[in-house]
């Protein structure tokens, strides 16, 4: 696999860099196309030809059977719908695909939690008759939004911001809002070793998430000082960088039940990886917009502007 930007202004060491990438980390075609649409294509208004599609992604090294099956996948999943022109197909964004979306990024693009009051969310499920389906999809959904299971059946995370949306969406989607019970808590002064707070190593396996951040910083630090040392580069280059930065970012952060502060091991590095993914976002924004509307086409014409969001991502782009 590899990329062949063809600006004479492309930077070699990039270049070799994401050669060398896709050939130690090849991405998978359905998860990338997932990352590219919720990071670039959404806030343009989430539909675009299918041909397009397949050339915004074959500097990654997929081809056009990979794109197809994977759209037509996330199709028959719901995320997408197709509608035909003649032999052409324009795919958009299903209503619950849009929610799906800004359910999986906004963590990803949000600053780091605010200051933690001590409460706790909790899910009960104890007791409940689940189907195996419901229980295995209520244990994801829940990890997600980094809840996890103290004992069978009851789930815990550290309170943080708006919630019950969130869990009401969860629930809906798995038919479980009369059978599962939301509370809040916090633990009782005076019993310390038998708080939830204690229990934080036992639930969440934090040593293994900060491996993967620590991995994240070492892959993407060096090609982001290329970007900041270069001078004029390539906007294809800072697409497809970009583009597989936020990609590894995703999946670290899925893992990452993104407890607060006072319940995190020192010298945590999440901080630092969500800094390296606001500075090099907010460095080739610019350049990797180019490089996305000159490629891609929407019915009636050029993608529309981005939405008003997408400047507000890592806290606000210049």
């Amino acid at each position: 696999m590899s990329a062949s930007p063809t600006s004479r202004h492309a930077d070699t060491r990039i270049q070799r860099w994401i050669r060398r990438e896709l050939r130690r980390d090849p991405p998978k075609a359905k998860s990338l196309v997932v990352t590219v649409w919720g990071d670039a294509i959404a806030p343009h208004g989430g539909a675009v030809w299918l041909s397009g599609l397949i050339r915004l992604l074959a500097p990654f090294g997929l081809n056009e059977r990979l794109v197809r099956t994977s759209v037509y996948r996330l199709a028959r999943e719901g995320w997408l719908t197709a509608r035909q022109d003649g032999r052409r197909s324009l795919y958009r964004l299903t209503a619950p695909g849009l929610q799906r979306f800004e359910h999986a990024y906004r963590r990803i693009y949000a600053p780091p939690a605010e200051a933690w009051d001590g409460s706790w969310n909790i899910v009960l499920a104890a007791g409940a008759v689940l189907t195996d389906y419901q229980r295995r999809s209520l244990r994801k959904e829940l990890g997600w939004e980094g809840f996890s299971a103290i004992v069978p059946g009851v789930f815990v995370r550290p309170a943080r911001g708006p919630v019950a949306d969130t869990l009401t969406e969860i629930l809906g989607s798995l038919n479980l809002e009369t059978r599962v019970a939301v509370l809040m808590g916090r633990d009782l002064p005076g019993l310390e070793a038998r708080s939830l707070q204690a229990q934080v190593r036992a639930c969440w396996n934090l040593a293994a998430v900060a491996g993967e951040y620590r991995r994240f910083l070492a892959r993407f630090g060096a090609v982001s000082r290329s970007f900041r040392d270069g001078g004029s580069v390539d906007a294809e280059q800072c697409f497809v960088v970009r583009s597989l930065l936020i990609h590894a970012f995703r999946r670290v952060t899925l893992h990452d039940p993104q407890l607060p502060v006072e319940l995190l091991p020192r010298r945590w590095p999440a901080a630092a990886a969500y800094d390296l993914c606001r500075d090099f976002y907010r460095l080739t924004h610019r350049k990797a917009e180019q490089h996305l509307l000159a490629t891609l086409a929407t019915h009636g014409g050029p993608l529309p502007p981005a939405a008003p969001y997408f400047y507000r991502r890592f806290g606000g782009l210049n």
